[in-house]
């Protein structure tokens, strides 16, 4: 185990404090954490690795032999090979970003425990030091000793601002150099801009590596910049050469060019000044910016982002001499040209924002000053970049470069972002990857620290994870020479002698030509043995063979090649590229294996004990080559590769000519120059003599030809033929008869054969042996054919047909059989056969007019088709038989003749010479005729089943059908009366002629044709729910439904093992019918593959638009998969024909049986009363009006069902048991399927009397009639009660179902009205758009709520002098220039908000100044949010977290709601803007159809209760024809008046009506620029003459008791139709005022909310207010007037409440819409969503909190309560319209629900709950999922990276660009300054890093400038 090296000074004083014990007990914790020992790293052979660490940098000591990996909190130093030789600790540390260096951590509040990232890891090799510095502490650098890095030798106690060396953000690069100068070594440190008090740091400096003061650059060069954020720097690598060091970046422009470009900058490595600065562009044609760099030996290499994202890279050389050649154009035009190109364009100039300019000095200055002097402009940017043509292309971004120059090759290493390594060989103007492999783990990037070793063998590559150490070349991992070349690896060839794959310096002779073969050089093959000579050789003897190798290296004279043949060498003798060796002897030659004739050994052409060449050698034995082919061995033998002869007499196979003395040789083939060569020389059977079919059990003689006997002539010897019988061979002696010289005979002795027979004929196979063993060769396979004559002829017929070279005779001895003709006795052959014998004829009917082909089955039906041609007849008329279709005597297929219709008879076969054959069925002509066809329509898909009805249709046996000439597969059988065929598809709906063809007659049926539909459409089903019992009945609506056969509601079910045996079998989907029995009902479930059950129900036709369908029932243990209906062959599923709701089943019902004593057990029913049944899940899937409850045959009818309680009323009287057997009436609860028996019922009834005394019963009659008549009062009062809380309990029912069906249907029609309203409403936006505001005033609305149009003061206000105002702009500018300082910001917010006199007003005021002082620098102005909010955050959790960003009390609060506003414009305008428009539109149409009062500003038509104006208003709408001069709402163009239709109601007063003819006559014109509405009068006209002007009070205004109502359209009695014109008001000049609204309006005009009291006169419109005197209450007493008062309080709930109900349905949709938009379903989040939602993420991290309440509170506080909510509440923001009163209170309502969906506890309403959250209590459920899926997605993408955000920023920067307006702005935010400028002075003088940059001062100096007595600002 290793251990954590002892802890550094530094980390001493951080962790051991005074006062530690006042710190929080989780800093002990971690500290304790951080000093326990770290985890064992994993080291191996070629990678090391440390868990739980992320490696960042990379170092190699030539001289020391170690690697050094800085990490976080760690710095490793490992061996070459990878061993781990120390580890040093160096984090976590307690720091802030924030925070300059300190010592005591009360100095830095917001200090956490840090990680402490390696930003920069250098090697000083003079000094034995290693450079290393963190992101902790402000990015300072400590010294280690190289031998031992745990041994700090430089650590700055307290380090100025000069010594912060490396970005203290992790993600911002930092790159350096340590040069080596006479006597001292500098740094030379680049870095980017990190945000944390990093502006004051230049990108560039000079730093002294020793000193007193190490790391500082004082005194030395920087390269000052007057704003870095503007410029940007992100440096990619840092390079230096024997004279010059480059530094190799991205950056953008100052202001004028936004883009980001690739630099190259230069300066000589002994300038400490920098005075040698020049920077050029760099460009990769058609690529990106660059992403790696490299400086090789005379070339900078640069990898290049290209393709779309970036996501694929380019690879470009820069010539270094072209290089520097650009960078000295540029030097010079800057120094003697002043940056004049000879154009006379600008070429080169001073950068960076410095005062320095381009000058004129002497020509020789660029010579005379290399390194430029204290006189000479710097820093210098060339403009004229520099191009390089792509050498190369790869699929993924390059992270790393490194090259490495070796055997005069350029090798480059690229390491991507995917953690892959491709090395690339760079030959002239191209690159190729060679290869490529897989370094550390996949999608890890490979980091720029790229290392190749001292010796260029090794490549080092570090990735987050682990170390690795790769050969540079693998050449060793390659056997042999072809895959060594085929690498192509430029480093590799193959070195022959030594016979491995080398690099060219391991090669001895490489040098030496045909030693080193190199994959590059052209004809660079591997050493191969062309040719052999011999190419094989016979295994009995030893001879010489000969190898040609071209390109053979020569050896020394002492050295030599031999042959290895297998194991056997032999010495080689090499004359030029021939080599020559000796074959083994054959004792060394190893055997042949089985079944072969020779045995391949592999030959070598060896050096030493290297096989410089290999080919195969066969050696072969031809003794062995006649075993292979036993049936002719000569010809084997002469035939074969080899050369080998055929000895005959001794029946050998030799080599060479060594048969044996005297004997006659055939030789082989290849002897082409020799007499008898070849296979045609050997003696050989050529056929047989005689015939080769041989009848069984006859005596045969066989003879055979054989040839080239002269190879025997002089020897006597026996010949004997062989048979090979089936399971034995059989020999026969033969006699040998010479016919000629070389020919001859083979005579085999006479035999008779019997083998058991199965087939006809036998092959048999046969050759000829010369004496017992010398068999001769078959010239080609031989065969004699066994034959049996009773085999495969059963009858006369078969034996008499059969081929007549057999001599079959039909032979009538004893069994008659067929018989080979010697065989049969004379007197037995039978020459006639018998007559034909018919067994079967098929069919048995047919058409009249012939062409039926009908089949005859029997025996002795023809021996051959001529003997049947003209036999047959059927029923008397001939019949054709078929040549095809006949087999011999047992079938003829003959087609029919014309008959006429009725003809029936036999048939008859008559063969001639026999007597005819005929059949006992009897055939009969028939003429079908086709009737009608049921149904006479159905959808062109389709699967109608169609009858068609008819006589005779059993004609024939092929019958088929057609409809409009497409098939109609018919169902079989076939009835005589129907034929049921299913209807195919057919393209277009129309008529279709019915074809039915019997055999070859056609049948129409003309009549009526089937006519082929439109296929059925589906628009509606419900309901939606069933219980699984099923049953439930389905409306289905929708078009052409009864032209469908056979509807269908079928769903698919996954179903267990058991539910699958439940009789649920494979079903035949055309099962086979019976003519006589009726069509069976399809099973109600059936088993589809795939393991998936269908259970269906049969639908009926109620009319062409509606299906009536039963639920099909769902088995328990079966999981429902699609619910569908089948219409014929048209399969639609439920949802798409319900719009979308997905059909549920819902568990069966379960009730409780009536009696609590159990089933068994009567329930006693008393009179009258309401029955009560008790379950579970009920209403589930049912209404109460589909449920049937029966006791005995009487119905129960059902008033109430709710989920666990169903109410019903009995029937008066006990009815009758539908079942005899039982004494008691069942009751019974039917819920579609589910049957549920709840018991007996027994009504409770008066007693029997039993037998009793005639006086007694006298006696007690009357004594009980009293007692009967006070009982029969007392039931009647009761009974009367009882019935009237019934009627009064139905009555409530029907009124509230009354009250749903009005609120649906209502619904209904207020939707199909605004949805064509809409519809118009989205064409008229076509063309005129939505009326967005700019950006401009949407910026400025958003920062000033409340302001007007004018947030802000004039530009400088009360500035009279010119020379004052340009005094005080100066120093605003300066005042901007200081804001740029984040430590000035963030004192001066702190230090305002910590003033009791600063106002949340004040905050936001300030807070949105800044805003608009910082829009052109949002990154700086993101980066202190995400400052300000990280302290708001540590300030919260320390009270309660969940109230963050809940109010907007801080000024950062402001800030977010600005941020936000900035960013989220253009998602307002392009994703969220239409629906939000469109809700506004709707909910202001809603409004305006129906009655509002413009002094209580009450509306019928309103979601806010408030609102809501509640009485019944008689109004009806009215058209008003507005004529319209030209320009305003009339056609472009146009110059006449028009009439413009606009709809108003009788009851709206004469603005409101002016109002709406405003809106309507300039619907397309933004509001702002409409004429105002009290510019106007309303001019009525009729007639000519008839102008009246309409206004809302005048002398005609109706007063009664002080009440004055206020004019309306009805008071005038204008009619509809009526023309109206708008003209404008006399005291307004005569002219309708088409000015624009002005920059500072005096506010809206506002409904009368106040009483318009005038000599007590208070002014009324639909409804008086209910503030009324006492007097008038006292005066309306009577009881009359009081009951009207009291009904009409009863009924105003029902009425409001639906019409609430009524406005939010009809607005639902568009709600949706607009909730989906603002919480982005199925879209892209925008990207500062995602940003914002990752730094809280990061907060929440950070600070340890885990309840994902808190983080949900925090989100939903920052942007959907902040920004949507607004968005929501107030259009006015965004577009330029008129908000009314009542839009915005029903836009408050829907903002009130947008926010109770964003919260996490349970939304629960009750009795007492507020209308408006009743409203919404069903939707909100499912908002909150919306939210939370939101949320959810957000989280589950992609982070947005840093510089994906300030891309982002940086676009939006640009879009505020008002100087005036910044001026002002500034302007009242000095106003903030000086009132609290004591203060900030104070609190800027107190901050020593506010000291070091002098920021009292320059706010002094701001103030000096802005502030004058005589100025009041």
């Amino acid at each position: 185990m290793w251990h954590a090296a002892q802890e550094t000074p530094l980390l001493r004083s951080l962790l051991v404090v005074p006062g530690m014990a006042a710190w929080p007990s989780y800093y002990l914790h971690l500290l304790l954490l951080l000093l326990s020992p770290t985890p064992r790293p994993l080291t191996g052979a070629h990678h090391f690795s440390a868990p739980n660490t992320t490696f960042n940098h990379l170092a190699l000591a030539p001289g020391q032999g170690s690697l050094y990996v800085g990490a976080v909190n760690r710095l490793f130093q490992l061996s070459l090979e990878l061993q781990l030789e120390a580890v040093a600790v160096t984090g976590p540390v307690i720091d802030s970003p924030d925070c300059v260096p300190f010592r005591d951590p009360a100095e830095c509040p917001q200090a956490r425990l840090t990680d402490n990232a390696n930003q920069l890891l250098l090697v000083s090799s003079r000094a034995q030091e290693l450079v290393a510095c963190g992101q902790v502490r402000q990015g300072v650098c400590e010294k280690r000793r190289l031998g031992d890095v745990t041994e700090v030798l430089y650590q700055a106690e307290d380090p100025g601002d000069g010594q912060f060396v490396a970005a203290n953000t992790p993600g911002v690069a930092t790159v350096g150099l340590v040069v080596p100068l006479p006597g001292r070594d500098l740094l030379l440190v680049a870095r980017g801009l990190a945000g944390k008090l990093s502006a004051g740091v230049p990108p560039l400096t000079v730093r002294q590596l020793a000193g007193p003061q190490p790391f500082s650059s004082e005194g030395l060069g920087r390269l000052v910049v007057g704003d870095f954020s503007d410029y940007n720097n992100s440096y990619v690598g840092a390079f230096a050469d024997t004279h010059s060091a480059y530094f190799i970046f991205r950056r953008r422009g100052a202001r004028a060019q936004a883009e980001y470009r690739s630099y190259v900058a230069r300066i000589c490595l002994g300038d400490a000044n920098l005075y040698s600065y020049v920077e050029v562009p760099l460009a990769c044609r058609g690529q990106g910016l660059i992403q790696a760099a490299f400086l090789a030996p005379d070339t900078l290499l640069g990898a290049f982002a290209t393709g779309s994202r970036g996501a694929q890279a380019a690879l470009c050389a820069f010539p270094l001499a072209e290089l520097d050649g650009s960078m000295e154009q540029a030097r010079r035009l800057c120094y003697t040209a002043s940056g004049q190109g000879p154009s006379g364009m600008e070429e080169a100039t001073v950068e960076y924002g410095v005062t320095s300019r381009c000058v004129t000095l002497p020509a020789d200055s660029p010579e005379s000053y290399p390194c430029g002097d204290e006189h000479t402009p710097s820093p210098i940017a060339g403009r004229q970049p520099l191009e390089a043509q792509p050498l190369l292309q790869l699929g993924h971004p390059i992270s790393a470069i490194a090259a490495l120059q070796a055997d005069g090759h350029m090798i480059a290493f690229l390491g991507d972002t995917q953690g892959q390594l491709h090395k690339v060989f760079l030959n002239s103007s191209q690159g190729q990857v060679y290869h490529s492999q897989q370094v550390g783990p996949p999608g890890s990037p490979i980091s720029p620290d790229l290392l190749v070793d001292s010796n260029g063998g090794h490549l080092y590559v570090l990735t987050a994870q682990q170390v690795n150490k790769v050969p540079v070349a693998a050449c060793p991992q390659f056997p042999n020479c072809t895959s060594c070349l085929q690498a192509r690896d430029p480093l590799c060839g193959w070195c022959i002698l030594q016979g491995r794959c080398t690099r060219k310096s391991q090669c001895r002779r490489a040098a030496q030509p045909n030693q080193w073969l190199w994959s590059y050089e052209e004809d660079s093959h591997c050493l191969h043995i062309q040719s052999l000579l011999p190419a094989h050789h016979p295994r009995q003897e030893q001879g010489q063979v000969t190898l040609s190798v071209p390109r053979l290296p020569m050896l020394a004279v002492d050295e030599y090649f031999h042959c290895a043949f297998g194991d056997y060498d032999s010495l080689a003798h090499v004359e030029g590229p021939h080599v020559a060796c000796v074959t083994p002897p054959q004792d060394q030659v190893p055997l042949n294996p089985p079944g072969t004739d020779h045995i391949t050994l592999p030959l070598a052409l060896m050096f030493e004990d290297v096989a410089v060449a290999a080919t195969n050698f066969s050696f072969y034995d031809c003794s062995a080559v006649q075993a292979l082919e036993v049936a002719a061995p000569c010809h084997a033998c002469v035939s074969s590769l080899w050369r080998c002869h055929w000895c005959p007499q001794s029946s050998h196979c030799v080599h060479g000519e060594q048969c044996p003395e005297g004997e006659r040789t055939v030789y082989s083939a290849q002897e082409m120059d020799i007499q008898g060569h070849g296979p045609e020389a050997c003696p050989q059977v050529v056929g047989l003599a005689g015939p080769h079919l041989v009848p069984v059990g006859w005596e045969s003689h066989l003879a055979l030809h054989v040839q080239n006997l002269q190879y025997f002539r002089g020897l006597s010897a026996t010949y004997h033929c062989w048979l090979e019988l089936p399971g034995t061979l059989q020999r026969l002696p033969a006699s040998l008869e010479e016919t000629a010289a070389d020919t001859g005979l083979i005579h085999c002795q006479a035999q008779q054969f019997h083998p058991s027979m199965s087939q006809r004929e036998l092959p048999v196979p046969i050759y000829v042996t010369r004496g017992e063993v010398q068999r001769l060769d078959n010239a080609h396979a031989l065969h004699v054919i066994l034959y049996d004559c009773a085999v495969g002829h059963p009858d006369c017929s078969h034996c008499q047909a059969a081929n007549g070279s057999l001599g079959c005779l039909w032979c009538g001895d004893g069994q008659p059989t067929c018989r080979y003709g010697p065989l049969c006795p004379p007197g037995a052959v039978e020459l006639l056969c018998p007559m034909p014998s018919i067994y079967m004829i098929e069919p048995l009917t047919g058409p009249t007019e012939g062409g039926l082909a009908l089949t005859i089955l029997g025996s002795n039906l023809g021996r051959a088709f001529a003997d049947v041609q003209d036999a047959v007849s059927v029923a008397g008329q001939p019949c054709s038989p078929d040549p095809a279709l006949y087999r011999t005597s047992t079938r003829i297929v003959c087609v029919t003749s014309p008959a006429p219709n009725g003809t029936t008879g036999p048939v008859q076969v008559a063969i001639k010479s026999r007597s005819p054959g005929i059949s006992i069925q009897h055939f009969t002509y028939q003429d079908p005729v086709l009737l009608s066809l049921s149904p006479r329509w159905g959808p062109q898909a389709g699967g109608t089943q169609l009858t068609i009805h008819g006589q005779h249709l059993q004609t024939g046996g092929n019958i088929t059908a057609f409809v409009g000439g497409q098939p109609c597969p018919i169902q079989e059988p076939v009835c005589p009366k129907t034929i049921v065929c299913r209807t195919m598809p057919q393209a277009t709906p129309g008529e279709a002629m019915v074809l039915v063809v019997f055999g070859h007659a056609e049948r129409k049926l003309l009549s009526s044709p089937f006519r082929y539909t439109a296929n059925p459409q589906l628009v509606a089903a419900e309901p939606s729910v069933s219980f699984r019992g099923g049953g439930r009945l389905i409306h289905v609506r929708g078009t052409g439904l009864d032209v469908v056969w056979q509807p269908l509601l079928s769903v698919w079910l996954e179903a267990e093992a058991e539910v699958k045996a439940l009789g649920a079998q494979p079903q035949d989907l055309n099962p086979r019918r019976s003519c006589e029995a009726p069509a069976a009902e399809p099973q109600t479930c059936i088993q589809l593959g795939g393991g998936l059950l269908q259970c269906s129900t049969i639908c009926s036709v109620n009319s062409s638009g509606l299906l009536l369908c039963r639920s099909p029932a769902v088995p328990d243990g079966a999981h429902p998969k699609r619910v569908f209906f089948t219409l014929d062959n048209v399969q639609v599923d439920f949802a798409s024909a319900s719009g979308g709701q997905s059909f549920l089943y819902q568990p069966n019902p379960r009730l409780a049986p009536l009696s609590r004593e159990g089933l068994a057990r009567p329930y006693r029913l008393k009179p009258g009363h309401i029955l009560d049944v008790e379950g579970e899940g009920l209403n589930l899937g049912i209404s109460k009006e589909e449920v049937r409850v029966h006791i005995g045959d009487g119905e129960c009818l059902v008033k109430t069902l709710t989920l666990t309680h169903l109410y019903c009323e009995p029937p008066p009287h006990a009815p009758q048991p539908t079942n005899s057997s039982s004494a008691l009436p069942q009751f019974v609860v039917q819920m579609g399927n589910v049957r549920l028996a709840l018991g007996p019922v027994q009504y409770e009834a008066e007693p029997t009397m039993s037998t009793f005394p005639v006086e007694a019963q006298v006696g007690l009659g009357m004594g009980a009639a009293v007692l009967i008549a006070a009982v029969l009062l007392l039931t009647l009062m009761y009974r009367h009660k009882s019935k009237q809380a019934l009627r009064d309990y139905q009555k409530v029912l029907v009124q509230l179902e009354n009250l749903e069906t009005g609120v649906g249907d209502q619904c209904r029609k207020e939707f199909t009205d605004l949805m064509t309203e809409m519809t118009d409403l989205s064409s008229d936006l076509e063309a005129s758009g939505i009326p967005f505001l700019d950006y401009h005033t949407f910026a400025e609305r958003a920062f000033f709520p409340g302001h007007g149009g004018c947030p802000l003061l004039p530009e400088l206000e009360g500035l009279e002098e010119e020379g004052r105002r340009a005094t005080v702009r100066q120093g605003l500018t300066q005042l901007s220039n200081l804001l740029n300082s984040k430590l000035f910001l963030l004192t001066l917010i702190r230090t305002l908000e910590e003033q009791p006199g600063f106002s949340q007003r004040d905050r936001c005021h300030v807070a949105s100044l800044l805003s608009l002082v910082l829009h052109g620098k949002l990154e700086y102005l993101t980066d202190i949010m995400r400052t300000l909010l990280g302290d708001l955050a540590a300030h919260y959790v320390h009270k309660n977290p969940k109230l963050m960003l809940r109010r907007t009390e801080t000024m950062v609060e402001k800030l977010l709601t600005n941020w936000l506003s900035i960013c989220l414009y253009a998602f307002l305008r392009e994703v969220a803007g239409e629906p939000l428009y469109m809700l506004f539109r709707a909910i202001q149409y809603q409004v305006d159809k129906g009655p509002v009062d413009a002094v209580t500003g009450k509306a019928k038509r309103t979601l806010n209760d408030s609102h809501l104006l509640r009485e019944d208003v008689e109004f009806r709408p009215l058209t008003l024809m507005v004529l319209v001069g030209p320009g305003a709402g009339a056609a472009v163009g146009s110059s006449e008046m028009q009439r413009l239709p606009a709809r108003v109601l009788d009851t709206d007063t004469i603005t409101q009506v002016k109002e709406k003819v405003l809106d309507q006559v300039y619907k397309g014109t933004p509001f702002s620029q409409r004429p105002s509405v009290h510019a106007l009068d309303l001019e009525w006209r009729s007639g000519l003459a008839g102008h009246l002007t309409l206004s809302d009070e005048d002398l005609t205004s109706v007063t009664q008791n002080h009440w004055k109502r206020l004019n309306t359209l009805q008071h005038y009695k204008v009619p509809d139709g009526a023309t109206v014109g708008l003209i404008p008001q006399l005291h307004n000049g005569g002219a309708v005022s088409q000015s624009l609204a002005q920059n500072c309006p005096s506010g809206e005009n506002i409904p009368m909310l106040e009483d318009g009291d005038d000599g007590g006169v208070r002014l009324w419109h639909l409804v008086k207010a209910t503030e009324e005197p006492e007097g008038a209450k006292a005066r309306r007493s009577s009881l009359r007037e009081r009951e009207r008062e009291r009904a009409r309080a009863k009924a105003i709930p029902e009425i409001y409440l639906t019409r609430l109900l009524s406005m939010k349905g009809t607005l639902q949709k568009f709600v949706d819409d607009t909730f989906q938009a603002i919480l982005s379903v199925n879209r892209p989040v925008p990207i500062a969503v995602k940003y914002l939602f990752d730094f809280l993420d990061e907060l929440a991290e950070k600070h340890g909190i885990e309840d994902p309440e808190t983080l949900h509170i925090w989100k939903t506080n920052s942007l959907l309560l902040r920004f949507w909510v607004n968005a929501l509440k107030n259009p006015q923001l965004l577009f330029d319209v008129r908000v009314s009163d009542n839009v915005d209170a029903i836009l408050a309502v829907i903002a009130q629900t947008f926010i109770d969906s964003c919260t996490l506890s349970e939304h629960k309403v009750g009795r007492d709950s507020p209308v408006n959250k009743l409203l919404y209590a069903r939707e909100i459920p499912r908002y909150k999922q919306m939210v939370e899926k939101y949320y959810a997605d957000i989280r589950q993408s992609p982070p947005v990276s840093y510089q994906e955000m300030n891309s982002a920023l940086a676009e939006l920067s640009g879009n505020y660009t008002s100087v005036s307006h910044c001026l002002e702005a500034l302007q009242e935010l000095y106003n903030h300054i000086h009132r609290y400028y004591d203060q900030i002075i104070s609190a800027l003088e107190e901050d020593p890093v506010g000291q070091k940059m002098q920021l009292a001062c320059r706010l002094q100096q701001v103030a000096a400038l802005v502030e004058n007595k005589v100025t009041d600002l």
